[in-house]
């Protein structure tokens, strides 16, 4: 079970917050806690990271739908270099949320600070769909996925921008009525990245970057379910001049399974029956979804009736316990029967013990379908 904080008391809000209360409570934490305010503060840069990956999470849609519904684990367990949603470093926050300070990047502002702050590039994500079996989804799986990626090429180097001198930012001063006025805005020759290439290695792109197969392992946990998707950080496209990597983002596509149908964390099953087989009692195999198991049949047994066998669903991703398999019976009715079967049927159609008699503690359909979604 993870001892991680809750996103939401991190940052102070509920968790019906809208994006504005969101980002106004990210704010006000990174401002208390950052690191230019707290030099070599330990304790204030864990809670200005501690902040950054909250916001990550509660910032994004998508991310923010899968950890109300799943907690820490809808977010991912170890995987590669950085593992689902794992831990941020100061790269990341500086490089993602600057917008967050109205595009002042994370550097200088709040007084004894430590100067600017270059931009620290982000390479761009990349996405992969990820096909698994049921029998995947419910044991958990270890995966090697082959991706084409960015990387920066070897050979290829870099130097300070001699045009802002490593700041990714120009200084102009103009005189008016007032006085003297100072303005900031991005370098031209670097982009507001402080580095520039110097060297580019044969092949290679503008950024000093060829595009190179990759093979990145991931953990699936078990209960993942179909569309869900799950990040591995630092998976994704390197970033140019030095900059941290993008991420993988994994998409999860479950196989239909040919007999078993999926229900949240139970499975259902359809399973049909001669009569002979209700009214005399069996013994058959039925699927799950890691392998068959044998069941017996009650003499008597109704059509309509659902057995439930405990514990042979699906794990639910943060959640103990696993769902159930319920089995449906069906009575299967030939279509055409012989001569020495219709004289059989003949026979016991008049026998007294096949007439239809509903006894008192008897359930229609309806009332055990009733019961069941109940």
């Amino acid at each position: 079970m993870s001892n991680k904080r809750d996103f939401y008391e991190i940052l102070g809000i509920e968790k019906n917050a809208d994006d504005k209360q969101i980002k106004k409570a990210y704010r006000k934490m990174a401002i208390k806690f950052h690191p230019d305010k707290n030099p070599d503060d330990a304790s204030a840069e864990a809670k200005f990271k501690e902040a950054a990956e909250a916001y990550e999470v509660l910032s994004d849609g998508n991310k923010r739908a899968r950890y109300d519904q799943y907690g820490h684990a809808g977010m991912g367990g170890a995987a590669g270099g950085g593992g689902f949603g794992g831990g941020m470093n100061m790269d990341d926050i500086f490089s993602q949320f600057g917008d967050v300070f109205g595009g002042g990047g994370f550097g200088g502002g709040f007084g004894g600070g430590g100067g600017q702050r270059r931009r620290v590039v982000k390479g761009s994500n990349l996405r992969v769909r990820l096909t698994l079996t049921l029998a995947d989804v419910a044991n958990g799986v270890h995966k090697k996925i082959k991706v084409k990626k960015l990387v920066n090429a070897d050979g290829t180097t870099t130097k300070t921008c001699t045009q802002c001198n490593g700041t990714g930012q120009i200084t102009r001063v103009t005189s008016t009525f007032l006085g003297q006025m100072q303005t900031a805005s991005t370098c031209p020759t670097c982009h507001g990245d402080g580095q520039m290439i110097d060297r580019k290695a044969p092949g290679s792109d503008a950024n000093g970057q060829i595009r190179k197969e990759d093979v990145i392992e991931v953990d699936i946990p078990a209960g993942v379910e179909d569309g869900m998707q799950l990040s591995v950080r630092g998976g994704g496209n390197d970033g140019p001049k030095g900059g941290v990597a993008g991420d993988l983002l994994v998409v999860i596509e479950v196989e239909e399974h040919p007999q078993l149908v999926r229900e949240a964390r139970n499975l259902h099953f359809d399973l049909f029956l001669n009569f002979a087989d209700v009214a005399l009692g069996t013994s058959v195999e039925v699927p799950t979804a890691t392998g068959k198991v044998k069941i017996t049949i009650p003499e008597g047994t109704e059509a309509g009736k659902i057995l439930r066998l405990r514990g042979k669903g699906l794990p639910e991703v943060n959640a103990y316990g696993t769902g159930d398999l319920m089995i449906h019976v069906n009575v299967w009715t030939p279509k055409k029967l012989s001569k020495d079967e219709k004289a059989m049927m003949e026979k016991l159609r008049d026998s007294d013990n096949f007439q239809p008699k509903q006894d008192a503690g008897q359930k229609s359909f309806f009332s055990r379908m009733k019961e069941y979604f109940n």
